[in-house]
C-alpha cells in the first residue's frame, strides 16, 4: 500500500495530537496577528495608485508640494424665491465675525456672491493637518449653528471636504458596522439549520474567524512588501468568512456522514480528509490561481486584495488541514451537542441501504437532467446565455458625488453649493511641469486655456476672481482646475474631458520646452481606470483559465472534467454580470433596492468580481465532481455516479452557498452604490452557481458526455488510487431518477 496522502497523513497526526494541533494554530494565530500589528501598515501612495493620464496628473501635482488646507464653506441660500441681499450679508458678517473667534479657524475670506443672485458663499480655511480636518469641525458647526438661529428666514448651511468626508465616514461607518453586526449571526443561524447543532455549527464560523484574524496580520506584514489599501481589511473579512466556512462546512458535514455510517472517530476524520480535505486543497489552489490573477493588473489596489485574499485562503486551507481535524477529534460525537430538536432530525446524517445518505428531495431536482440531458442542457444554457446578453453593453464608470448616498446635510447642502456655484463641482485639473524659467510663459498659457474653456458650453464659466491656478514654491509645478457643470458621471463631462485633453490643452501648451503636462481629476480617473480595466481583463483572465485548467487536469486526470469546470464558470460569471447590467444600469431596480442608478457599473468590479466568483465557484465544482468520481471509481454507471455525486453533495453545497449568498445580501443594503454592486452581483452569481450550473447544468453536461467525461491523453492517465469510502450500488431514490 502507498504512501498516504499528505492531507492524511496531516489530519491523523492532528487526530492523535489534538491538544498540540489546537495549541499550535492559537500560537500562529496570535503570532500572526500580534506581529503584523507591531510592524505597522504601509500604505499605498497616490504614486502607488496612479493609473493612465489622470494618475500622471496626480504624480505632477504631488510634486508640487502644494500647502492645501481643508476648507469649508458657509453657504447662504432663501428658504423659497428671492434672496434678500441685505439679509444675506447680514448674515455672511455674523458668520464671519463668529468664526474669526472659533479655534481651528485660519481665514475667513470674502463673500462671494453666485451669478444668478440666489444664494452667498462665505469661504473659511481651517489650520492644522487637513487630512484631520473632519474630526475637528464641531467648533465649526457649533458656529454656523448660531448663525442660522439669528438668521431663521435664511438657510444657512456648513459645506466642504471635511463636512461631506465627515458625513460620509459616519454613514459608511453605522453601514459596515452594521453588515458585520448581522452577518455573524446570519452566517450562525444558516449553519444551525443546516446541522441542527450548535457545536457544529460553531466550529466553522471559530476556523474563519480565526482564519481571518491570522491573515489580517500576515496581510500587515505583506503590506512592506505589497504596499496595502484601505479596502484590502474588508476584502480579507468577506473572503475570510466565505472559504473558512465553505472549508469547514465540507469537511464537517463528511466527518458526520461517515460517523454515521458507523465508522470510528479516527476513520471519519482520515475518509473526511482524503475526501473533503483533499477537495479543500483543489479548491483553495484554484482561488488563489484566481486572485493571483489580480497581480497582473499592474494596479496597487487589485495588488493589495490579491496578497490579501490569498494569504486568507492560504490560513484557511492550513486550518481545514490541521486544527480541524484536532478539534473534531476531541469533541467526537459532542459535535453534534446541544442539538436543536426540530432541526437536528431534519438535517441528522440518515442512511439508507448500505449506508450512505438518502436524499429525497434532489433526486427530483435532477430528473430532467438524467432523463433528458440534451434538452434540460440546452434550455438551461439558454436561459443562462439570455440572462448574460447584457453584459455585452456593459459601461463602466467611477461613482461620482451625484452617486453618495442623500441622506446627510452635508450632502443636500452640496447639491445646493454646486447649482449655484458650478465650479465648485466637476472639474479637471491640468497639471503643468516646466523649467522655473518658463513659469511666466506657463501661467499665461493656462489663463489663456482657461479664458477659452469658459467660452464653450461644456465648461463652467470663469468666476469674477479669475481662473484658479497654483504655482509651486519652485515655480516648477502649474495647476490649473477647470470645472465643467455636468455631473461627473454623464456624458457631456466626459465630452469636456476629451475637449481639453485633445484640443484645449495641446493647443495652449505645446511648444513650451521642457513641459510635461497632463489633465486629471475625477472624471478623468474614471475614464482612464475604466480603460485600464478593459485592457488588463483580457489578460487576467486568461491567466486564470490557462492556470485553472491545468489544476484540474492533474486533480482529476481528465481534460474533459477540466474544460467543463471552465466553460460552467465562464457561463456563472457571464450570467452575474449581465444581472449586474439589468439592475444598476438598467435602473429598473432603483426603488426596489434603495438607490439611484448611475447609468454604469463601477470601473473596478468587472475584474475584481471575475476572479473571486471563479474561485469560489471552483469551490462547488470541486466538491462535488470529487463525490462523482467517488462513484465512477467505487464501479457505478456514469448516469448513477452523477446522481450520487449530487444528491450525496447537494446539502453541503446549498448551505454553502446559502451562507454565501447572506453575507454577500447584506453588503447589498450598504449605501454606497460600489457596495451595493459588489453585495448583489456577489450574491447573485453564488445564487445561480449553487443551484442552476451545479444542480441541474452540470449532471445534464456530465450525463450527455458519459465515459468522455474522463478521456485524458495517455500520458496524464495514471493509475487511479483506490476510493478511500466505499459509495454503494444505487438505492431505490437513485434509481427514480433516471
Amino acid at each position: 500500500m502507498g504512501a498516504r496522502p499528505v492531507t492524511v497523513r496531516l489530519a491523523r497526526w492532528s487526530a492523535e495530537h489534538p491538544w498540540r494541533a489546537i495549541a499550535l494554530w492559537v500560537v500562529f494565530v496570535a503570532v500572526g496577528f500580534v506581529g503584523g500589528n507591531a510592524a505597522g501598515l504601509n500604505e499605498a501612495s497616490d504614486s502607488d495608485q496612479a493609473i493612465g493620464e489622470s494618475g500622471r496628473a496626480g504624480v505632477i501635482v504631488e510634486a508640487g508640494d502644494f500647502h492645501e488646507p481643508a476648507v469649508e464653506n458657509i453657504l447662504i441660500t432663501p428658504r423659497a424665491g428671492a434672496l434678500d441681499q441685505a439679509a444675506a450679508k447680514a448674515a455672511a458678517d455674523d458668520a464671519a465675525a463668529r468664526m474669526r473667534s472659533v479655534t481651528g479657524v485660519a481665514e475667513v475670506g470674502q463673500p462671494v456672491p453666485a451669478r444668478d443672485g440666489l444664494a452667498l458663499l462665505l469661504p473659511i480655511t481651517m489650520s492644522g493637518d487637513p487630512e484631520t480636518a473632519s474630526d475637528r469641525l464641531q467648533p465649526l458647526r457649533d458656529a454656523t449653528a448660531g448663525v442660522q438661529d439669528a438668521h431663521p428666514q435664511l438657510r444657512v448651511e456648513q459645506v466642504g471636504g471635511p463636512s461631506i468626508n465627515k458625513a460620509l465616514d459616519d454613514t459608511l461607518g453605522k453601514d459596515f458596522q452594521r453588515a458585520e453586526l448581522l452577518s455573524l449571526p446570519v452566517t450562525l443561524a444558516i449553519l444551525i439549520i443546516a446541522f441542527g447543532a450548535l457545536i457544529a455549527a460553531g466550529v466553522p464560523v471559530l476556523l474563519a474567524l480565526s482564519s481571518v484574524a491570522a491573515a489580517m496580520g500576515l496581510s500587515t506584514l505583506a503590506s512592506h512588501l505589497v504596499p496595502a489599501t484601505d479596502v484590502t481589511a474588508s476584502v480579507i473579512l468577506l473572503i475570510g468568512m466565505a472559504v473558512g466556512v465553505d472549508y469547514s462546512l465540507f469537511y464537517v458535514r463528511r466527518e458526520r456522514e461517515e460517523r454515521a455510517k458507523g465508522r470510528s472517530g479516527l476513520d471519519a476524520v482520515e475518509i473526511a480528509a482524503e475526501t473533503s480535505g483533499h477537495a479543500v486543497v483543489v479548491s483553495g489552489f484554484a482561488v488563489i490561481i484566481s486572485m493571483a490573477g489580480l497581480l497582473l493588473a499592474g494596479d496597487a489596489v487589485f495588488s493589495s486584495l490579491a496578497v490579501g485574499s490569498i494569504l486568507v485562503v492560504a490560513v484557511a486551507v492550513v486550518g481545514s488541514l490541521t486544527v480541524l481535524p484536532a478539534l473534531l477529534a476531541k469533541l467526537g460525537r459532542w459535535v453534534d451537542r446541544p442539538r436543536v430538536p426540530l432541526l437536528w432530525r431534519l438535517t441528522a446524517p440518515r442512511t439508507g441501504r448500505h449506508g450512505e445518505a438518502a436524499p429525497r428531495f434532489w433526486p427530483a431536482v435532477l430528473r430532467p437532467a438524467l432523463r433528458a440531458p440534451v434538452a434540460t442542457l440546452v434550455i438551461s444554457v439558454g436561459l443562462l446565455l439570455a440572462l448574460a446578453a447584457p453584459a455585452l453593453g456593459m459601461k463602466l464608470k467611477f461613482p461620482g458625488m451625484e452617486d453618495l448616498p442623500r441622506s446627510t446635510p452635508a450632502m443636500q447642502a452640496y447639491d445646493r453649493l454646486t447649482a449655484a456655484f458650478p465650479s465648485n463641482g466637476t472639474s479637471h485639473t491640468v497639471a503643468v511641469r516646466a523649467p522655473a524659467a518658463e513659469a511666466d510663459r506657463v501661467r499665461a498659457a493656462l489663463t489663456d486655456l482657461a479664458g477659452r474653456a469658459g467660452g464653450d458650453p461644456l465648461f463652467a464659466p470663469v468666476e469674477a476672481d479669475g481662473p484658479k491656478i497654483q504655482v509651486s514654491d519652485d515655480r516648477r509645478v502649474s495647476v490649473l482646475e477647470v470645472a465643467t457643470p455636468y455631473a461627473s458621471r454623464e456624458d457631456k463631462a466626459v465630452d469636456s474631458l476629451h475637449r481639453l485633453r485633445d484640443d484645449l490643452a495641446p493647443a495652449e501648451l505645446r511648444g513650451i520646452p521642457g513641459i510635461e503636462y497632463a489633465v486629471g481629476g475625477g472624471v478623468a480617473a474614471s475614464e482612464d481606470y475604466a480603460a485600464h480595466v478593459r485592457d488588463k481583463l483580457p489578460l487576467v483572465m486568461g491567466f486564470v483559465l490557462v492556470l485553472t485548467f491545468l489544476v484540474m487536469t492533474l486533480t482529476f486526470r481528465s481534460v474533459v472534467v477540466a474544460i467543463s469546470s471552465i466553460v460552467l464558470n465562464l457561463l456563472s460569471a457571464g450570467a452575474a454580470y449581465g444581472l449586474l447590467v439589468l439592475v444598476f444600469q438598467g435602473g429598473w431596480a432603483d426603488d426596489l433596492l434603495g438607490f439611484t442608478s448611475m447609468g454604469a457599473i463601477v470601473s473596478w468590479l468587472p475584474l475584481f468580481l471575475f476572479v473571486v466568483l471563479f474561485g469560489l465557484s471552483m469551490d462547488y465544482h470541486v466538491f462535488v465532481v470529487s463525490r462523482i468520481r467517488e462513484g465512477i471509481r467505487a464501479g457505478m454507471s456514469n448516469r448513477d455516479a452523477v446522481a450520487y455525486g449530487i444528491t450525496s453533495s447537494a446539502g453541503v453545497v446549498t448551505s454553502a452557498a446559502i451562507v454565501m449568498v447572506g453575507v454577500f445580501a447584506i453588503f447589498g443594503t450598504l449605501s454606497t452604490i460600489d457596495m451595493k454592486q459588489l453585495g448583489i452581483g456577489l450574491a447573485a452569481a453564488i445564487l445561480l452557481d449553487a443551484t442552476i450550473i451545479r444542480a441541474v447544468v452540470l449532471p445534464a453536461l456530465m450525463t450527455m458526455l458519459g465515459e468522455a467525461n474522463w478521456w485524458a491523453p495517455r500520458f496524464l492517465r495514471g493509475r487511479s488510487s483506490p476510493t478511500p469510502t466505499d459509495p454503494p450500488a444505487p438505492t431505490p431514490e437513485l434509481v427514480g431518477v433516471r
